[in-house]
């Protein structure tokens, strides 16, 4: 019987023994890192190569709406984004956009050239794809932007100022702002929301194009004669690569497989069929005629403005807010850049930086729980404070990028020549910048491309 309770007491202390040390493992357990959810994964991978495929998109949409002897200018301006601030995120930028917080203004250099920036979740961004997946979605709106961006002062820019203005801007302008916004920067703490990019991609390149064309002037013949997209088609090829890649920049900034996502979806889809409906109806009323470029502008003008409300609006509100845009962005373009005579070549601003602005501003609107998981209604829905929040936004990204855009390139054209001579201008920056044409059957010039005697004879001619 002693021997027995004896057992039973040793077996018993064995346990209480083992549960005690188990306890603080279990604990652990509740409290490591989420598991990885390959679904979200595969989903925010697949909207990052879509969001890539944007930077082409924009590449054969101003291509395309350029001058037959500067379309693999525009082509190139574009494309060397993506390669520029491909390497630049990896160093440095997404550190300073999303890295630990510098007094609310910008991301500390913690996470230079990617340490600490691993294959687990980070819980503060998501808590259920990897930190890095994370880190190259937002990579590619990174990239965009300054490609958006030169649609307005195309045809004019000297090659190499824009590279080194390109490493300055998207360093000191998009890397803070991004933070202000989705880094837990001073704009998020007030209250201000940006679901993909309204702010932080349309405002900022619509205002920074517009501050490089008033410092380096129109192109010359800019309001004397017609200056018409050469290849129409090309345009809407653009366009079409655009809409498409436009599913993973909104549906894919919910960052995770579900409802969010299927909102933003069907609401970009909506508000850019939406957009491109007035912009017709609205040139046809005005000018006798609808025409597939203004479509093709409508189009984009409905996909800018719903763009930071894809994540807070319904279907129905979608429908208004690409019909406000379309309007608004007619406008921008038809009326207030020849009344104000700046020469917006592209339409980066009277698109992007108005669609931007109004769909920012949207949000304050006709935000709503019904669709958003994180409680922002807008003024229709109760809650005139976030209207506020949102103007806040605008206002602070207009100052901002409008400041910071003028200083720094003033600052690059202390060091080298911002614009081409008249001379160039005249010959085309295919040959000029790149040495080469756009077109095997162009004869401006006879001989072998990049060649300084084929560029003298043109001049000459």
């Amino acid at each position: 019987m002693l021997r027995m309770l004896l057992s039973r007491g040793m077996t018993r202390g064995f346990l209480a023994t083992a549960l005690s040390l188990l306890a603080p493992a279990a604990a652990w357990a509740a409290e490591e890192v989420p598991a990885i959810d390959t679904g979200d994964t595969t989903f925010i991978l697949i909207s990052a190569a879509l969001v890539m495929l944007m930077v082409p998109g924009v590449a054969l949409l101003y291509g395309g709406m350029s001058a037959r002897n500067n379309v693999l200018n525009t082509i190139m301006l574009a494309f060397i984004c993506l390669c520029v601030v491909s390497v630049q995120w990896v160093l440095f930028g997404y550190s300073l956009a999303f890295g630990p917080d510098v007094g609310k203004f910008v991301g500390s250099l913690n996470w230079l050239g990617l340490n600490g920036v691993g294959l687990e979740p980070n819980p503060d961004y998501s808590a259920t794809i990897p930190h890095q997946t994370f880190m190259v979605f937002q990579l590619m709106f990174a990239a965009v932007t300054p490609a958006v961006m030169i649609g307005a002062f195309a045809e004019r820019i000297r090659f190499p100022a824009f590279l080194l203005f390109l490493i300055l801007w998207t360093t000191l302008i998009y890397d803070p702002l991004a933070h202000w916004v989705w880094g837990g920067g001073w704009l998020s703490v007030l209250g201000a929301v940006d679901f993909a990019g309204g702010m932080v991609v349309h405002i900022a390149s619509g205002v920074g194009g517009l501050v490089v064309v008033l410092v380096v002037g129109g192109r010359k013949g800019f309001g004397t004669k017609p200056m018409t997209p050469h290849h129409l088609p090309m345009v809407f090829l653009g366009l079409g690569m655009l809409w498409f890649g436009w599913f993973g920049f909104n549906a894919g900034s919910a960052l995770s497989a579900g409802g969010l996502a299927t909102n933003a979806f069907v609401v970009t889809n909506t508000a850019a069929a939406a957009g491109a409906l007035a912009w017709m109806v609205t040139e046809w009323l005005r000018q006798g005629k609808p025409t597939v470029l203004g479509a093709i502008s409508g189009c984009i003008a409905g996909l800018g403005s719903i763009t930071p409300a894809a994540g807070f609006v319904t279907a129905v509100s979608a429908i208004g807010i690409g019909l406000v845009g379309g309007v608004a962005c007619y406008f921008a373009v038809s009326v207030l850049k020849h009344a104000l005579k700046y020469d917006d070549a592209l339409d980066a601003f009277g698109i992007h930086g108005v669609a931007g602005t109004w769909g920012s501003l949207s949000v304050g609107l006709f935000a709503t729980t019904a669709v958003n998981p994180d409680g922002v209604t807008g003024l229709f829905y109760g809650n005139a404070a976030q209207l506020g929040a949102q103007a806040i936004g605008v206002v602070a990204t207009w100052v901002f990028v409008g400041v910071g855009t003028f200083i720094l390139i003033k600052l690059v054209g202390l060091f080298m020549p911002l614009r081409v001579s008249e001379a160039d201008e005249d010959v085309g920056l295919d040959v000029t910048q790149h040495g080469e044409s756009g077109y095997s059957d162009d004869l401006s010039f006879g001989v072998l491309p990049g060649s300084k005697a084929a560029l003298a004879g043109v001049r000459e001619a």
